[in-house]
């Protein structure tokens, strides 16, 4: 009888082994994906691709035992050679090659160049054959780069007495109403995919205090523009024991300083490889959504068309004046008018018209919702009352008031939205690996 005892050591070595190591003319085995061959006679040049970057190889005719002309570009090898320094290398190292075993091989031609630094190609190209497109060096560090600011989502509300809960995207109702619901036919019943895990996150507060999740939420939007999905990530936390919702913002502001400190910290070769500037955001102006309205429509001559909504064109010109004024990427925008507003969103106790909400706009684009909750039983069905909502159909939600909840917020942010604009990237589709939208449940 055999027994496991834990992870198994690997006769072979990663990039991060060999530079934290002293393995310099030592022989090694590595394994990895051929990314690039490029064949100079006598030498060749066999660039691995791993998780960690890329490692050059070389070929040195009638030293290595291998043809040459038998590797393929995508083969997964495992290579063994001597460790060499070598300062013009990716890693700062080469290794010299000795021996290849394949392990597999692709039996067709790629259908894009991903060995290319840059793929010269349309996004919808890149997207038709995702699983290809995504081994580039530049398409994977979207996400790696993404990891890293759901590392800190992690990590920062760790540090804050957070407990990370998973709630069911399989629901009887959505939270946020409205016609934008997958609906779905559950063993006979009448069911809904998540527009969010805002019912349930409330719920927890109850339980833990603080809580946050990171899953997908579905909206079922039937328009196709650049900054929607009808599936996204969502990076949710609620927060029980609450002054105002100042603490909410305060909180998400903390989270982006611990964050953009990873990001310089862990992923500045990501960070240099997309040519990407961290924002500054030791402090973020907060601005009433009225006022916010008023200084664009006073600064850039534009008539306000609508006073209860942010127009598209509306928020980028708010973003473009906090950079202007303040030299600020990100704004708080405040009390969003209380009929633009799901039902428990608290209502300014001195102006009922508006909430105690916001949107976080980041370079004109909003990324972030959130606010104070209704915490108060009679308060919140006097609102659904108003709203000719029936307390009946969010019976199981409801309880929770009925049996005392503390003053609460919280927010969601979009994950795919957030990196779009840190990364400079102009359609959200490039920052979900593979994305649903009108067109595309593929693949």
């Amino acid at each position: 009888m055999e027994f496991l005892t834990g992870v198994k050591q690997k006769e072979t070595v990663g990039i991060q082994e060999i530079l934290e190591g002293d393995y310099e003319g030592k022989t090694v085995r590595i394994n990895g994906a051929i990314h690039n061959i490029r064949d100079m006679g006598e030498v060749a040049f066999v660039i691995l691709r791993k998780a960690e970057g890329l490692v050059q190889c070389v070929y040195e005719e009638g030293r290595t035992e291998f043809d040459l002309k038998t590797l393929k570009e995508e083969s997964a090898v495992e290579i063994t050679g001597k460790v060499a320094r070598e300062e013009r290398a990716p890693q700062g190292f080469e290794i010299r090659m000795e021996a290849v075993k394949v392990l597999a091989e692709p039996d067709q031609v790629l259908p894009l160049a991903v060995s290319k630094y840059k793929m010269h190609t349309s996004l919808e190209a890149r997207l038709a054959v995702r699983p290809v497109s995504l081994r580039n060096v530049r398409e994977r560090a979207k996400f790696k780069i993404q990891e890293g600011i759901v590392r800190g989502f992690r990590d920062f509300l760790h540090t804050q007495g957070f407990t990370e809960i998973h709630t069911p995207k399989i629901v009887a109702r959505g939270a946020e109403g409205g016609s934008n619901v997958f609906r779905l036919d559950y063993f006979g019943k009448k069911a809904e995919l998540g527009q969010s895990p805002q019912f349930y996150k409330q719920t927890m507060v109850g339980v833990f205090d603080r809580v946050f999740e990171v899953a997908p939420v579905f909206r079922a939007e039937k328009h196709n523009t650049t900054r929607h999905l009808n599936e996204y990530i969502g990076l949710d936390f609620e927060m029980g024991y609450i002054d105002s919702f100042d603490d909410v913002m305060a909180m998400e502001t903390g989270f982006l300083q611990y964050a953009m400190e990873l990001l310089k910290r862990d992923y500045q070769k990501e960070l240099d490889m997309l040519e990407v500037t961290l924002p500054d955001v030791s402090r973020i102006p907060s601005v009433r959504f009225d006022r916010a309205k008023e200084l664009v429509s006073e600064k850039y001559n534009r008539r306000i068309r609508n006073p209860y909504d942010l127009e598209p064109e509306e928020e980028l010109l708010i973003g473009r004046y906090f950079k202007e004024e303040y030299d600020s990427d990100f704004v708080f925008v405040t009390h969003y008018p209380s009929k633009k507003r799901p039902f428990y969103a608290m209502d300014d106790p001195e102006d009922p018209r508006f909430t105690l909400s916001f949107d976080l706009l980041f370079r004109g684009l909003e990324v972030t919702t959130g606010g104070q909750r209704i915490h108060d039983y009679q308060e919140i069905l006097a609102k659904m009352e108003k709203r000719h909502m029936d307390p009946a159909d969010i019976a199981s939600y409801l309880m929770i008031f009925k049996y005392g909840m503390p003053p609460h917020g919280g927010l969601g942010i979009g994950l795919e939205r957030l990196t779009m604009r840190l990364l400079d990237e102009q359609n959200v589709r490039e920052l979900s690996l593979f994305p649903r939208d009108v067109n595309r449940l593929e693949p």
